[in-house]
């Protein structure tokens, strides 16, 4: 984890970059143009949908939320503090109701105003909270929501549909991002707009599949001003490109940076990496549905089988962290710290498969070769040790996931979309996560599941500091005994910058390229 450096550093790397750049800043004849190499990019900016890695480090930049988090309020980027956003103050109204007064002046890309009735559409039923709402995705985080009352132009009421401690860190986060009703509806259609406009530092001008996405600067940006005149997220999938492009001044960062690069990059005076330990958790997820993983048994003896420390090692250097179950010391009173819920237990594990009557039915993994930094790698490591404990383990690495029921074993990742049980565990296992969503594409299904939802709907609605600790450790115990799945360990995630560069890398996905995270060298 890095400090946000001072202005003097980032300046002190003026004399890497190419001479040109140089030139145009020094005669402020426009702001530069920052370019960022991915692994791959979204096939949409609709900022409800595309809740990934992937995505909302591009969608970051394009929408704004009522309240935002605080990543530069404290040291390391971890965002537990609230800010302002479109909303310029909130107050409680009760345990089940929040007034928001709105931002006045505020346009979105398309030139229309902001008002209360783009918010009361962004997170109405048919958008987002309801039961069949059109992006399915968002039920996860407002399904709480009754209703938005518009008491004006610009004050809203966001009722919730029963006492809700975290309303205030749900509207700053995932799935929270503001879009344009007219906007939204116009290109929707019979589905879901591809490109819908928002309020951001930068404003959408082309998405081209598998190349690029391209922003420029939004200069009626109610915020601080853009200090890129565009940007462009390019589509690199290799590392190795990553890098030398980095080095030769084509890009000016680069994402997804595996710990054996972080040495290369060291190399060259003109670049350097920066990272953090990710508020995100990779994960392994099991099809409970599946005839050969239906007994518990043998999902727990795969969890058993999981040396997580060696793999912290051998793939990180040591330097990503695995907590003590699906559960992180950010959530303050709602963690406990005495768990051990991801246990190393080979000969346990070989004892749990014999109870099960486990007879070397093949045990298939399936994994992507470079969604994740580490994900071929680590997939490898857990074949051999699961086959260390009798299990008949294949690995099957695949371009993308198929949209069936026969899938035994995938990776994810879970992010800690805000500190509590509910914006983690919840989210991706619930009733509205994933996990669960559909007989078709769900994998955790049959009554473990049902006393987890209903421990995960009493959780939500309430707000006594001492019950929802009880509740969210008996949420863990069921988690870990059914073993739907499990952690492996939250990943270091690495960037490469461009020295002189002022940007500082966030805990989330986030990529934060407004104004006060993105300087650089002669702005100022």
């Amino acid at each position: 984890m890095i400090p946000r450096m001072t202005r003097r550093a980032a300046l002190s790397g003026l004399a890497a970059l190419p001479i040109v750049s140089q030139i145009r800043l020094a005669h402020g004849q426009e702001r530069p143009h920052l370019v960022v190499a991915t692994a791959d990019n979204p096939p949409t900016i609709e900022p409800g949908r595309e809740l990934s890695n992937v995505g909302t480090r591009i969608t970051y930049s394009i929408f704004d939320t009522l309240i935002q988090r605080d990543f530069l309020g404290e040291p390391g980027g971890g965002g537990a503090g609230l800010k302002p956003g479109l909303a310029t103050s909130w107050k409680r109204l009760g345990d089940d109701a929040l007034e928001l007064e709105l931002r006045k002046g505020v346009s979105f890309h398309n030139g229309a105003l902001f008002t209360a009735q783009d918010v009361a559409f962004t997170f109405s039923a048919e958008r987002l909270s309801g039961p069949d709402a059109r992006v399915p995705e968002g039920r996860a985080y407002f399904a709480v929501i009754d209703r938005v009352d518009i008491v004006n132009e610009h004050k809203v009421v966001i009722r919730t549909k029963g006492p809700d401690a975290l309303l205030e860190q749900r509207l700053a986060s995932w799935a929270s991002w503001i879009v344009n009703e007219e906007d939204w509806r116009a290109k929707a259609g019979d589905g879901l707009p591809r490109d819908p406009v928002g309020t951001g530092p930068y404003r959408l001008v082309e998405l081209r599949d598998g190349d690029h996405i391209r922003l420029e600067a939004n200069d009626s940006y109610w915020g601080e001003r853009p200090t890129a005149s565009t940007v462009t997220f390019k589509v690199v999938p290799e590392v190795a490109a990553r890098v030398a492009g980095l080095v030769s001044g084509e890009f000016d960062i680069i994402v997804n940076v595996p710990p054996d690069q972080i040495p290369v990059l060291e190399r060259y005076e003109n670049v350097e990496a920066r990272s953090v330990v990710l508020a995100n958790s990779h994960v392994l997820v099991y099809n409970t549905l599946h005839p050969v993983l239906q007994d518990k048994r043998v999902r727990q003896a795969l969890n058993l089988a999981i040396d997580r420390n060696l793999l912290n090692e051998a793939l990180w250097g040591g330097k990503a962290v695995v907590p003590n179950s699906h559960q992180y010391p950010e959530f303050g009173y709602m963690y406990g710290p005495d768990r051990n819920g991801l246990a190393y237990d080979p000969e346990r594990a070989r004892q749990l498969l014999a109870e099960a009557g486990y007879a070397g039915e093949p045990v298939i993994y399936r994994t992507h070769a470079t969604y994740y930094v580490n994900a071929l790698p680590a997939a490898q490591a857990l074949i051999e040790m699961w086959r260390a404990v009798g299990i008949n383990a294949q690995l099957e690495v695949i371009e993308q996931f198929p949209a069936d029921d026969t899938k035994m074993i995938r990776n994810w990742s879970n992010s800690t979309r805000y500190p509590d049980p509910l914006g983690a565990l919840w989210i991706a296992w619930g009733e509205a996560g994933s996990a669960q969503r559909s007989k078709s594409s769900g994998t955790w299904a049959g009554p473990a599941t049902d006393r987890f939802n209903a421990l995960g709907r009493e959780l939500s609605r309430t707000v006594d500091p001492d019950h929802r600790f009880a509740l969210g450790q008996q949420m863990l115990d069921i988690w870990e005994d059914d073993a739907p799945g499990t952690i492996l360990y939250q990943p270091l995630e690495t960037y490469g910058v461009r020295k002189g560069l002022l940007w500082q890398p966030y805990t989330f996905y986030y990529m934060d390229l407004r104004g006060e995270n993105l300087q650089f060298p002669g702005q100022g």
